[in-house]
């Protein structure tokens, strides 16, 4: 399977945060980003958590022409923003947007109430980009929805405590079966190396490549 070309295009920046230079340029979960960072054509929120939605951020890398793309109770705090919901879609320019679910299943603030509920209607994303696939996880365990997912580039968080461990990354990523999975989800608040190098060993005795990119 070759390297989806979209992959040159794609910087971590961060936790959850990514840029992928198109043209477009898109931003996954803008949060700390540096100074001078490229302005946006299309942002992507997934849900309205701190470390995700950040409207000082939104607004540093927005111009006239910045189209911003969230869940319900993210577009809330965005202003313009342009609300979608699991299972919707839109078109932004040449990109398709599909909202996907993302919510826990077995990660809890307390018991019986998890970090990240299905009805709080969080999202992941999957974008479609000349012809390629795209899947933006956001925060998620792995779910049975993942089952129907087709994308070239799969990001994954693996840390555990709010969203999948590496173990269970690992499994989400053999479900999907991408060309390319990529880790999220640590260096910030929680999760580290050991996460990731973990998630790909395991994705490899499954014969998934992992891309680890560094950040910048």
């Amino acid at each position: 399977m070759s390297t989806p070309k979209l992959l040159r295009g794609l910087h971590r920046l961060g936790h959850d945060v990514f840029r992928l230079d198109g043209p477009p340029v898109i931003y996954f979960d803008p949060w700390k980003l540096p100074a001078g960072s490229p302005t946006a054509d299309l942002i992507l929120v997934s849900h309205d958590h701190f470390d995700h939605c950040s409207p000082d951020d939104v607004k540093k890398v927005s111009g006239p022409a910045t189209v911003v793309v969230a869940n319900p109770s993210a577009a809330g705090k965005l202003p313009g923003a342009r609300a979608l919901r699991p299972g919707e879609t839109t078109t932004v320019g040449a990109v398709k947007v599909e909202a996907v679910p993302a919510y826990n299943t077995n990660k809890f603030r307390s018991p019986g109430v998890p970090f990240h509920p299905p009805k709080a209607e969080h999202n992941g994303y999957i974008i479609t980009v000349a012809g390629e696939r795209l899947y933006h996880a956001g925060d998620t365990d792995h779910i049975p929805e993942m089952a129907g997912f087709r994308c070239d580039v799969a990001l994954l968080p693996v840390s555990g405590t709010y969203v999948m461990t590496a173990e269970e990354a690992a499994q989400a990523a053999q479900a999907i079966k991408p060309a390319v999975a990529v880790p999220m989800h640590y260096g910030e608040i929680v999760g580290g190396e050991a996460d990731v190098a973990r998630f790909r060993e395991l994705c490899e005795k499954a014969g998934i490549a992992v891309v680890i990119l560094s950040l910048g």
